[in-house]
């Protein structure tokens, strides 16, 4: 598999915590062939996201041509503009959105002549005071390599509008422990990856009336997006079986314990990440062994970020939880091949993105394959927003 033929899609954070546009990059040292970018512009899964965020891809003629993008974002790499003045001259006539990609240590470009600015979180921060300010009035500013919380802060105290997600990898040295909630949820889950009956579970949920809440609300949300209101747990496993329930029980953990309405994008990208891999599950060489395969690579992805949202080691996890062997594995030490190909989703998550393609070949996942599976992940996980 070439590398550039891989595209990696990054959802980008606004000023709320939501996703708020995609960033779209290869492995590859030049662009990314005309074929590559068309397979995405062209893809109608494309049209399912929200048409009023942006799209920021790199710079490719004729990547308007029968695009589903509705909000594209053309993107230009500084160190790159001299040899591309004319392709720039061109989509500057025809009044196409614009981007410029500012490599550490180069001069920002004059306020007002590019529609969106991309900079790493580390250049940002060595700019005088007041030069983002000055930048944003007129242009949109996106903070990229942003490895941690302290970087994330910043960039929101500083007229950054939107921001890629590194740091949600990461755990935030100045968060606290698990709440009770959380606690809760892990024993419940305990239970049903124990085959708990129904009985055990509700237990659970009159101790803490807090998760019956926001399971109510997830489990009613655009995702699922049910035919009539879900309004009781009993309700939820009538309509949605015990195999769909599980699958948002694994998800509820990382809802907002307070029952506010700010995203946690921590949950969007646990659901994403689970959808990811179960996708791909079925193309992997060697295959996953076991009975549900689609089950054990969906509970891999979506478990993958619990040491980050509960501030726990994985390894202190796992004490409380009752797993497969494979699952367990591929959380605990990257093994297996669910195990490698989470490993394949950090290096790409990370933007270790050379890393991430020769993973993901070694796996046997294709280009095609990759991307598909990414725009039906995203697609869904876009969709989960909790109902008020």
């Amino acid at each position: 598999m070439p590398v550039d033929d891989l595209l990696f899609l990054h959802p980008l954070l606004g000023a709320d915590d939501s996703w708020s546009g995609y960033l779209v990059e290869s492995a590859a040292d030049a662009t990314p062939e005309e074929k590559t970018l068309a397979r995405l512009c062209q893809n109608p899964t494309v049209a399912e996201f929200d048409h009023r965020q942006p799209w920021l891809l790199p710079t490719q003629t004729g990547l308007d041509n029968k695009s589903q993008i509705s909000n594209l974002v053309q993107v230009f790499v500084s160190a790159n503009l001299a040899t591309s003045k004319e392709h720039e001259e061109n989509l500057r006539k025809g009044r196409h959105t614009l981007g410029l990609a500012i490599a550490s240590g180069e001069k920002l470009p004059m306020t007002g002549t590019w529609d969106y600015l991309l900079l790493s979180a580390s250049h940002a921060r060595t700019l005088p005071p007041f030069t983002l300010l000055g930048q944003a009035s007129r242009t949109i500013i996106v903070i990229t390599d942003v490895h941690s919380h302290a970087d994330y802060t910043w960039s929101q105290g500083n007229a950054c509008s939107l921001s890629t997600a590194e740091f949600l990898l990461t755990r935030n040295s100045t968060g606290k422990r698990a709440d009770m909630t959380r606690i809760k949820l892990l024993e419940m889950l305990a239970l049903i990856a124990e085959d708990a009956d129904t009985a055990a579970i509700e237990a659970i949920f009159r101790q803490e009336p807090k998760l019956s809440y926001s399971l109510l609300r997830l489990v009613n949300s655009a995702a699922l997006a049910p035919r009539s209101p879900i309004t009781s747990f009993a309700q939820a496993i009538n309509l949605l079986g015990r195999r769909q329930l599980q699958r948002w029980l694994q998800l509820l953990v990382y809802a907002d314990p307070d029952n506010g309405h700010r995203p946690n994008p921590l949950l969007q990208k646990a659901a994403a990440r689970g959808r990811l891999l179960e996708l791909l599950a079925p193309a992997l060489t060697p295959a996953v062994r076991g009975d549900s395969p689609g089950d054990a690579a969906f509970m891999t992805g979506v478990f993958s970020l619990l040491d980050a949202l509960l501030n726990m080691s994985m390894s202190e996890i796992l004490q409380q939880l009752p797993l497969q062997e494979i699952v367990h594995q591929a959380l605990a030490e990257h093994a297996g091949p669910l195990g490698q190909l989470l490993q394949a989703i950090d290096s790409a998550e990370s933007r270790d993105l050379k890393t991430a393609a020769r993973q993901l070949e070694a796996l046997s996942i294709s280009g095609e394959t990759f991307l598909e599976a990414q725009l039906t992940a995203l697609s869904w996980a876009a969709k989960i927003h909790p109902a008020p």
